[in-house]
């Protein structure tokens, strides 16, 4: 099946030229030129997933991605200004699954695309079949159906989200260095300045209901990493 891209990007010439390269190589691209009437076509049209630059017109991307995060289940990926940490930590921190500072070379951009795509729900990396499951105490995370729950209650979880807490379940009782994950995660090393993952896992630890002052669930080993709990499920 081919992947429904909607490319929310005021610049009409960039637009063109992003859209064409992406058509050649196989993939279903819409244009959306304004924040205030993308978030409405987004929520309807359901793409699988969508690029969202940060400068628009109308509603900024920041706004857009929190506007659709509650009832869009695709992949958000945001178009930031180059080394500026603050959009990307805003970014993760509003619902987005990841970000790439323009300007992107097209080749980089359709790798990051693919890599997403591929952790989507029904792509065969994910297709049911594998029924991996891990359980601990009242907390279920399961690979086949990308789901995780606590005390029978579903957690809402972006793609990405889910991609960080599946890895750290995975490696529950050891710690894994931030190197570690944006490795797994990403294909990329730690510079010493990328802030995703701290990002991601202050949300994670918002939805397992874990004190962010004081974490049990997801404890953070001062100088090494992060450390997902065995136990402090109940």
């Amino acid at each position: 099946m081919i992947a429904r891209i909607l490319l929310v990007e005021d610049d009409e010439r960039l637009a063109g030229l992003t859209s064409e390269y992406l058509t050649r190589n196989d993939f279903e691209v819409a244009v959306e030129g304004r924040g205030d009437t993308a978030e409405a076509r987004i929520l309807a049209e359901q793409p699988d997933l969508v690029i969202l630059d940060v400068m628009l017109p109308g509603k900024d991307g920041f706004e857009v991605c929190r506007g659709v995060r509650h009832a869009y289940r695709g992949v958000i990926l945001m178009l930031t200004a180059r080394d500026e940490d603050f959009d990307q930590i805003l970014g993760l921190e509003m619902g987005a699954d990841d970000y790439i500072a323009k300007p992107v070379q097209p080749r980089v951009l359709l790798a990051r695309i693919k890599a997403l795509l591929r952790r989507l729900p029904g792509t065969p990396e994910n297709a049911p079949g594998g029924t991996e499951e891990k359980v601990f105490g009242e907390f279920r995370i399961s690979q086949a159906t990308r789901t995780a729950s606590l005390a029978g209650q579903t957690i809402d979880l972006t793609t990405a989200e889910f991609d960080l807490l599946w890895l750290l379940a995975c490696h529950a009782g050891s710690v894994l260095s931030r190197d570690d994950l944006l490795q797994e995660l990403r294909g990329i090393g730690f510079d010493g300045l990328d802030r995703s993952i701290d990002a991601r896992i202050s949300r994670l630890r918002k939805k397992l209901n874990d004190d962010p002052e004081n974490p049990t669930r997801i404890k953070t080993v001062r100088g090494k990493g992060y450390l997902f709990s065995k136990h402090d499920w109940n």
